[in-house]
């Protein structure tokens, strides 16, 4: 039966990405002067994942580029040629090749061809470069070698041919099967491999039971081998007669794939897909086809006494965790649901509050049980939509490296709290107004080394990302140790473009300039920076979050812009206010304070309209009522109340009539079901069954400049 390998390769793009953002951090971080073993093999396990799926769906060109990648690898880790830094420019070239064959594949596109050649033919020039001495090599081969037994299940009618093929690659291998209630039980002896545990697993795992697999070392002395070798393990021409056979003795031939490469590892089997691929359920699981020690494996189920102990893996020594993967739809439409039931939950709340506590008290009782098992729930379900901030922060060690290289400086970059956890939707349009703030900081914020040096600075400048958690938000700082921001010369260029600016700004006011569209202090246009494009999409794309930015700054000392966002875009905390009939909801975030102002307080400026007066601060102030044409008893402010909002360092004073109270809503979009509402960024459904609009703060703090 024809299996359409197209149903996995969402699973194999996925774990693709995953892999190539492995390799680039490990790369990013090894030393070239002493690199680790453990960080050079888990590079080519990388490599060779990639290398392995990329044969299996028949993407010849992300073959060819692993291939000459991962024999490039191998040299390094056995210690048969020296790591170079052009090499580990040559590696993350090859990472952004990778990446642009897996988007072409994954798209439909093309890669040019000849990129790709050029990139091979580099990688087998450094191949042949500072090869390390043969007495060197002599050496790092130890008197003792490595002789491994491993054994596994495989379902009775797996055929693991091709598994074999591959493993005899590595070494000498020899193999006995024991069948047993419908399940094979391996065990192989691999003598003198310098592969790792974890990559025989990697290859294993994809036809075995998971957890069932064992390896287990033997140390042997070189002068034992020939003595070794009559106890079964195969001499060199035995186990290439083995492989010409194809079977092992066991199984009917299978034919040959003769546009493989011969050092391609895995060959494309003929069968290679888990049983259960059958169901369309498991489009999204994982396989384990590109598998390493931080994936997690689906298992398969296996009958109750098959193993008579618990198994453990031997990547670490500790057991597989168990995972699987879901669709984010999915999770979305959990949350949704849960969002329903959060909103039923308010509602009988709210009727409970009617009844008579001492005729009703059972009842109550299990209403507030309920009430604290769906706030439970509600904060699990949520949990599950949490992502570390790492997923963002990863990418910009890269983004340091090549472009202080580019402008010739020297930049260290520090990344405190990644595991600080963010709504997925929220990780995911971060990386943008992240990666230009990390680049402002780097072309106009840190000084070459020479100018830094003659402040009496260290040469190397800092750039710091700090995520940490703040009340109901995340705050995320990014701070450098270069010039900082100069308040003469940005009011002279606002002055230039005609912004509205006077002498009585505070910096944080002056600094909020930068944010204007096309502007930009920069003395010249690069190609990094200078057109004026990009602060303004910054604070656009932060504000659009739910989110403020702010700008500290000392002039030769360094800068910090701070980012501040709520911890989910589901769940708002508010405040309810009431206008006329209606009721409104306005981000916590927002509100400074409120207050009942008196009469001798307001004022009206021409051209300015109403203002109020708060500890000697004039706020403008705005009249929910008159915004949105609502009937309503409150005409003058001193018989409302007044909510102070900020944003951008600006404030506003909205005339409401009456505080209802403090209340955690589940946010619904207006543009999913009807369309985008001026000053108005959602609404959400109360306990009594209506429909309360959520106020857009940020917008109507910009209405009123």
């Amino acid at each position: 039966m024809s299996i359409d390998m197209k149903q996995f390769y969402a699973v194999f793009f996925e774990e693709v990405s995953e892999h190539l953002a492995n390799m680039e951090s490990l790369l990013l971080a090894i030393n070239i002067e002493s690199p680790s073993l453990d960080d050079l093999n888990a590079v080519f396990r990388a490599a060779h994942s990639i290398k392995g799926g990329a044969g299996i769906f028949a993407f010849d060109d992300m073959t060819e580029v692993t291939h000459i990648l991962e024999t490039l690898l191998d040299k390094l880790r056995k210690q048969e040629t020296i790591l170079t830094s052009e090499m580990i420019d040559a590696f993350l070239q090859a990472g952004d090749l990778l990446a642009e064959l897996k988007e072409a594949h994954q798209e439909g596109g093309e890669v040019d061809p000849d990129k790709v050649k050029t990139l091979c033919k580099s990688l087998e020039s450094l191949s042949a470069e500072r090869a390390v001495s043969p007495e060197s090599a002599e050496n790092n081969s130890a008197a003792e070698t490595v002789c491994r037994e491993i054994t596994f299940l495989t379902e009775e009618k797996e055929d693991i041919s091709t598994l074999l093929r591959e493993l005899a690659e590595f070494a000498e291998l020899s193999c006995s099967c024991d069948i047993q209630d419908g399940y094979k039980k391996w065990c192989l002896t691999l003598a003198e491999a310098s592969v790792s545990d974890d990559e025989l697993i990697d290859c294993i795992t994809f036809f075995a039971e998971p957890g069932s697999i064992v390896i287990t070392g033997l140390e042997v002395k070189e002068e034992k081998k020939q003595e070794e070798d009559a106890f079964g393990l195969f001499a060199e021409e035995n186990t290439h007669a083995l492989i010409e056979n194809d079977s092992f003795g066991i199984f009917d031939e299978l034919p040959v794939n003769s546009n493989n490469d011969s050092d391609d590892l895995p060959a494309q089997p003929s069968l290679l897909l888990p049983k259960a691929a059958e169901s369309a359920e498991q489009e999204t699981q994982s396989y384990g086809f590109f598998s390493d020690e931080d994936k997690h494996i689906e298992k398969k189920p296996v009958p109750a006494g098959r193993l008579k102990s618990a198994v453990k893996s031997s990547r670490n020594g500790s057991e597989s965790s168990s995972s699987i993967r879901v669709n984010t739809e999915k999770v979305d439409q959990l949350i949704n649901q849960v969002g329903e039931l959060v909103i039923t939950q308010a509602m009988l709340t709210q009727i409970s509050a009617l009844l008579d506590p001492s005729e009703h008290e059972i009842l109550l009782n299990r209403l507030t049980q309920l009430e604290r098992n769906t706030r439970d729930l509600q904060e699990s379900v949520m949990s599950i939509r949490m992502m570390p901030i790492s997923f963002v922060f990863a990418r910009f060690p890269r983004v340091v490296r090549d472009l202080s290289s580019k402008l010739h400086k020297k930049i260290n970059l520090k990344m405190i709290g990644d595991e600080t956890e963010l709504d997925k939707g929220l990780v995911e349009k971060l990386a943008d107004p992240l990666t230009h703030l990390i680049r402002n900081s780097i072309d106009h914020g840190i000084e070459m080394p020479e100018i830094r040096l003659a402040q009496g600075k260290e040469e190397i400048g800092t750039i710091t990302l700090f995520a940490f958690y703040q009340g109901g938000n995340v705050v995320i700082n990014v701070s450098d140790d270069g010039a900082g921001l100069n308040r003469e010369k940005i009011t002279a260029k606002a002055a230039e473009r005609g912004l509205n600016i006077s002498d009585s700004m505070t910096d944080n006011e002056v600094y909020q300039l930068i944010f204007s569209a096309g502007f930009s202090t920069a003395e010249k246009v690069t190609d990094v920076s200078g057109r004026g494009v990009g602060m303004d999409v910054v604070k656009r794309n932060i504000v659009e979050m739910g989110g403020q930015v702010e700008i500290h700054s000392d002039l030769g000392l360094g800068s910090t812009i701070s980012i501040r966002l709520p911890l989910t875009l589901a769940i708002l905390d508010g405040m309810s206010i009431s206008v006329g009939d209606h009721i409104y909801i306005i981000p916590l975030t927002f509100i400074c304070e409120s207050l009942q102002p008196q009469t001798e307080n307001i004022k009206t400026i021409n051209g300015k309209g109403t203002v109020v007066k708060v500890r000697g601060e004039y706020i403008p102030l705005l009249a929910l009522h008159q915004l949105f044409n609502i009937e309503t008893q409150v005409h003058q402010p001193s018989d409302g109340i007044l909510v102070l909002l900020e944003s951008s360092n600006k404030k506003i004073a909205l005339l409401v009539d009456q505080l209802v109270g403090q209340q955690q809503v589940v946010l619904k979009s207006l543009e999913t079901n009807f369309h985008a509402v001026p000053c108005i960024s959602g609404a959400t459904i109360m306990g009594d069954g209506r429909v309360a609009l959520i106020l857009d703060a940020a917008g109507l703090i910009s209405s009123m400049e």
